[in-house]
């Protein structure tokens, strides 16, 4: 097969996350008197997040969920903009590099909003390395639908999604690359879910980290 694009997740996949992403949102959540499980948080990573507040802010007006989600935003755009432990992966920049060098495409997606995603870009030293990213608010439908993968295949001329390889740590991650037709759906394992939590959703391979993706492909 000719790899033509590997679109590849944010948090957990590619930037260190440390649960930044479910702590934020359980602190949104908790100031507004929604007290979750964090482990219902972290099962519900990678999917857009309003929606991902639609469905842990149970009872929750719709003023509320806008006023919890904006929260959420804010506390993640200041982690992006703030924290040093914002950083890629080990071995991220790698990837990107040998991707290229073979000719696939490297997009971005995520379940972001484009503020927040133009925050953490703005951190990470990838503008010549990825081809184009896409946000969840820019598309109908966040995963784990395909429309972001859809998008990007648009933007970057890519005709054949049998050519496309889907990369993410989430369950949400493997069923948006699944329903999408992507030839190769890899699943990280050391982001916000175990390998035997990824193991139970659609896959075509499993990798400890993003640095592995290199290795697989070359086999």
């Amino acid at each position: 097969m000719k790899w033509k694009l590997a679109v590849l997740d944010l948090a957990g996949t590619t930037v260190e996350d440390n649960d930044a992403v479910a702590h934020c949102l359980d602190d949104a959540l908790r100031l507004r008197g929604f007290e979750v499980e964090f482990q219902q948080i972290v099962s519900l990573m990678g999917i857009p997040k309003p929606e991902a507040v639609r469905q842990l802010a149970v009872g929750a007006s719709e003023k509320e969920q806008v006023e919890i989600h904006l929260d959420f935003q804010e506390r993640m755009i200041r982690h992006y903009r703030e924290s040093p432990e914002v950083r890629e992966i080990p071995g991220t920049s790698e990837t990107f590099r040998w991707l290229r060098s073979q000719g696939i495409l490297v997009g971005i997606d995520t379940g972001f909003d484009r503020a927040t995603v133009d925050i953490l870009l703005r951190r990470l030293p990838w503008e010549a390395l990825i081809d184009a990213s896409i946000a969840s608010d820019e598309v109908e439908n966040g995963r784990p639908f395909p429309d972001m993968i859809f998008r990007l295949t648009e933007r970057l001329a890519v005709a054949d999604l049998a050519s496309v390889i889907k990369v993410g740590d989430t369950p949400s991650d493997l069923r948006q690359g699944t329903s999408a037709g992507c030839g190769m759906v890899v699943g990280v394992c050391q982001g916000s879910h175990t390998k035997d939590q990824m193991a139970a959703h659609p896959h075509t391979h499993l990798i400890e980290s993003v640095a592995d993706l290199p290795g697989l492909l070359a086999d």
